[in-house]
């Protein structure tokens, strides 16, 4: 028996999709037998959250999405998890109050980190993400370091993940661009891998790695994550 799973989507639309995708693809690599799992999915309304964090009011932040999975609770779904990275900065104070166990993409990616032997991990995500300590406090208690780009990468990230990522579009320019940042991250910073802190990253960065180091793919991560926790 599997149980049956619950996704906080809409942040983005593009990447919930893709955990929809990976989530099939990954019973069906194991099992013949169209043994799918049940995933009830709500897809938030992603302008009103973000709008909410951009103006700090964190305890409407945690409220909205209590909200959403008391409801993915009604529905029927015995787990959650939110299918992106962002809302993670209230995850701590979330997870506290859910009526469903909750399936961690930060503690997910730190357990692969060191899976992985890896010791000096660099991040990107959004403002939110790279800004925020929910990522470096997990680490921190494992005694990992994480580096972040400098503060004007981390401004240009932000804006082309939110005016062309999160809306589906990927263009070429803005992978080089990124790619760039990637490489003055190892050449100065010394990271020996990338964690894609935004689920909507492995649609443009699409290869396994880049300027020599392996990129850390949180979506796939997090499926895997959900995927154990459905057959446990």
């Amino acid at each position: 028996m599997t149980k049956r799973i619950g996704l906080v989507g809409g942040l983005g639309p593009e990447a919930t999709l893709e955990y929809y995708r990976m989530i099939i693809d990954e019973f069906k690599s194991t099992d013949a037998s169209l043994n799918y799992p049940e995933i009830i999915i709500y897809s938030v309304n992603m302008s009103e959250l973000i709008g909410m964090m951009k103006r700090k009011e964190y305890d409407r932040v945690v409220d909205y999405l209590l909200r959403v999975i008391k409801s993915l609770k009604n529905a029927g779904a015995e787990f959650a998890a939110m299918s992106a990275n962002t809302p993670h900065l209230v995850f701590d104070d979330l997870v506290k109050k859910s009526p469903l166990p909750l399936v961690s993409i930060v503690e997910a990616a730190c357990d692969e980190t060191q899976r992985l032997g890896l010791k000096r991990p660099g991040l990107v995500g959004t403002g939110f993400t790279m800004s925020g300590t929910f990522y470096q406090d997990v680490f921190s208690r494992r005694g990992i370091p994480l580096i972040l780009p400098g503060e004007q990468d981390r401004n240009i990230i932000n804006e082309k993940l939110f005016s062309e990522i999160e809306l589906g579009i990927f263009k070429s320019e803005t992978r080089d661009l990124i790619i760039q940042i990637i490489e003055k991250m190892v050449r100065n910073e010394h990271i020996d891998c990338l964690i894609l802190g935004c689920t909507e990253f492995p649609l443009i960065l699409t290869e396994a790695s880049y300027a020599g180091i392996p990129m850390l793919n949180t979506t796939k991560i997090h499926v895997d994550a959900i995927v154990n926790y459905c057959r446990r």
